[in-house]
Formats: structure tokens, C-alpha cells, sequence
């Protein structure tokens, strides 16, 4: 009987997570794509109209496949009817071009040229709302949907990114950025700002808005990136670094929440490194689709608010090891080394993060 039970329990968990559809590569030529990256469409059976799209970004060494099949985006297409495009990325390490000056800069080539005709087939011929595309990606992913995001503002209208780096911070002759990753690349807003704008210069319309993500003890793509995003999106948006909000708590205990007026969101998960998990639907919700359903063509997001609370700073309090120059050394919730090697000194950056410098 125990037995029965067990495999009923399956088969129901099973057909509650089975999908309408299937991912299906896209063979035709959907313009131009130089360096040969692959569409990868999933879309259910039930769309809404008009429909909106979500590009899906993979981390390195990962594919379409293995981000369909990690991720809940397409149930949830399933729940809210989207289509969702998984770009497939062209190198053998399975990470994204987002260092050369061609995919930084608007219709100049690499890996985002490809992505936006994608962005571009889909409206064109998949009867896709053009005013509600989205991206969405992890790590290298992430890195890409801040690029798409910088060189074309006009095609997308909010962007979710978990464990990347500002706009441009790769920029540069090699695919990996030492400096960059490792928390070493410090801007000015304005700078970073401008980086932004240099992506598609001339640009007067409406600027995506951006959510961001990040684990403070990732040692991948060290924290400060998180905080030279800060600066960055709030120049990009005229708006000041202090949060209008911060919610603690939120998304889940070790989260917390800052809110740069309404076009951008900061997200720390203490504790966690490389990568944040993808929380899908609250990604979902700020792109403002929660309520929307198969056969809707007016999307919801959620009215639910936490209660506001003020974080406090942290004072790191030694430990007695050592972290080294550029080491993390203090801040909320780290548990690591506060005295830093010789001659370094702990240096506060904010609540969250302090540095040996």
C-alpha cells in the first residue's frame, strides 16, 4: 500500500510538472548573426495576446538545453503564456561574448547582434508585443543581459540578472576580466553611467528598467560588481544611490531588497556565492507579468509589500586570520576574516561589504 502511495505521489508531481510543449531549435534565418549563436525557442500551447517574450541567458560552460532544464521559466510560460527564447552560446566554454567593443555597441556585431534579431524574428513573425520583452540570465548570462540591456535599450523593457557585472566592465581584448571579476574595476557613477550610454549613443527613448542579484561571498564574480551595478544603473536612470527602500527578509531570510525608485532593484543574498539561485517568479513579477494568463493581454504584478526597515552597518570586529589585498573583510553577515595582511587595512565600502585595500 506504502508502495502505491509513493508511486501515485510520483506520477502526480510528475504531471504537475510535465509541459505543454517541447524546446525546438529555430533553423531559419532570423538576420543577421555573426558569430553563429543558436535560437532556441520553448512555446507552449496557450499564448497570451498579445505575447510577451523572455530571452533566457545561460551561465558558462552551460547550454539552452541545460538552462530549460534548470530553470522554471517555461512552466511558467505553461501558467502565464510567454514565449521564451534559450540563445544556445557559440564558444566551447559556453560563455558569452560580452568584452568586444562589436557586442557592446548597438547592431555592431558578436554575440548580442545575433540575440536581438532574435528579439526582432520573434516580433516580426511570432506576433510577439513588442513593448514586453524581457531578459534574464546567470553569471555569464547575466553579464550578456546587462549588455543586451546597454547596447539595445529599444528592444527590451526590463532586464533580471543573477551574479553578473556592470555593462562594459569586460570590456576589453580578452574574454575574461581579471580585474572585473575580481572586484578590482572601480568606476564613478558617471563613468560607469557613460559606459552605459556609449552602447547606443543617441539613444532618447525609454531605458529598460534592471534588476540585479548577488551573493556576498561569491568568489567568481566577486560582491563589489553588485555595488559598481548600483552606481551604474542609478546614473543611467538620474537617481541616487541611496534606496528609496530596503527590505530585509525579501525574498527569504538572508535577502535583502533595495529599491532605487522604480526602475531599479538591488537584491543581496547573504551567505550565498557563485551563482544566486534564480528566484523565476519573483523575476516575473518585475517584469510584470504575475497575473498574466493564456488569452490576457493586460499583465499584473504583485501588490503584496513588505514592511520597509533600515539596514544597519556593520563593524567588522577581527578575527584573527588574515584576508588578503582585495579580499573581502567585513560587513553584514560575513563570517570570514576581518584583520587584513600586511599593509593592507579594512576599508568599509557599505553595509554589506568591506575590503582589503
Amino acid at each position: 500500500m506504502f508502495a502505491l502511495k509513493s508511486l501515485l505521489l510520483l506520477v502526480a508531481i510528475a504531471s504537475a510538472n510535465a509541459l505543454s510543449s517541447t524546446l525546438q531549435q529555430v533553423t531559419a534565418n532570423f538576420g543577421s548573426n555573426p558569430t553563429g549563436v543558436k535560437m532556441y525557442q520553448y512555446r507552449p500551447t496557450k499564448l497570451a495576446t498579445p505575447t510577451p517574450l523572455i530571452i533566457a541567458m545561460h551561465y558558462c560552460t552551460g547550454t539552452a538545453q541545460a538552462y530549460f532544464q534548470g530553470t522554471s521559466l517555461a512552466q511558467l510560460a505553461d501558467q502565464h503564456g510567454f514565449i521564451v527564447v534559450y540563445p544556445n552560446a557559440p564558444t566551447s566554454g559556453g560563455c558569452w561574448d560580452v568584452a568586444s567593443t562589436a557586442t557592446l555597441t548597438h547592431n555592431g556585431g558578436g554575440d548580442s547582434l545575433g540575440i536581438a534579431n532574435m528579439v526582432r524574428y520573434a516580433i516580426a513573425n511570432w506576433g510577439v508585443d513588442a513593448s514586453r520583452v524581457f531578459a534574464t540570465g546567470t553569471s555569464s548570462g547575466a553579464m550578456m543581459t546587462n549588455v543586451m540591456m546597454g547596447a539595445y535599450p529599444d528592444l527590451f523593457a526590463a532586464g533580471s540578472l543573477y551574479s553578473g557585472v556592470p555593462y562594459g566592465c569586460f570590456a576589453g581584448p580578452n574574454a575574461w576580466n581579471t580585474q572585473c571579476a575580481t572586484g578590482q574595476l572601480i568606476k564613478t557613477a558617471q563613468q560607469w553611467g557613460d559606459q552605459v550610454r556609449s552602447g547606443y549613443p543617441g539613444f532618447t527613448g525609454t531605458r529598460p528598467k534592471v534588476q540585479f542579484w548577488h551573493g556576498t561571498v561569491d568568489t567568481t564574480l566577486y560582491p563589489q560588481n553588485f555595488w559598481e551595478e548600483i552606481k551604474q544603473w542609478t546614473n543611467v536612470f538620474g537617481v541616487s544611490q541611496t534606496p528609496t527602500s530596503n527590505l530585509t527578509s525579501n525574498p527569504q531570510s538572508g535577502y535583502s531588497r533595495a529599491s532605487y525608485g522604480p526602475n531599479v532593484q538591488a537584491i543581496l543574498a547573504q551567505g550565498v556565492g557563485h551563482t544566486v539561485p534564480e528566484h523565476e517568479t519573483d523575476t516575473l513579477d518585475w517584469f510584470g507579468l504575475t497575473n498574466l494568463t493564456p488569452g490576457s493581454s493586460t499583465p499584473g504584478s504583485s501588490t503584496t509589500a513588505p514592511v520597509t526597515t533600515t539596514i544597519p552597518v556593520s563593524t567588522p570586529s577581527p578575527t584573527g586570520a588574515t584576508a588578503a589585498h582585495w579580499g573581502q573583510c567585513g560587513g553584514i553577515g560575513w563570517t570570514g576574516p576581518t584583520v587584513c595582511a600586511s599593509p593592507y587595512t579594512c576599508q568599509v565600502s557599505n553595509a554589506y561589504f568591506s575590503q582589503c585595500l
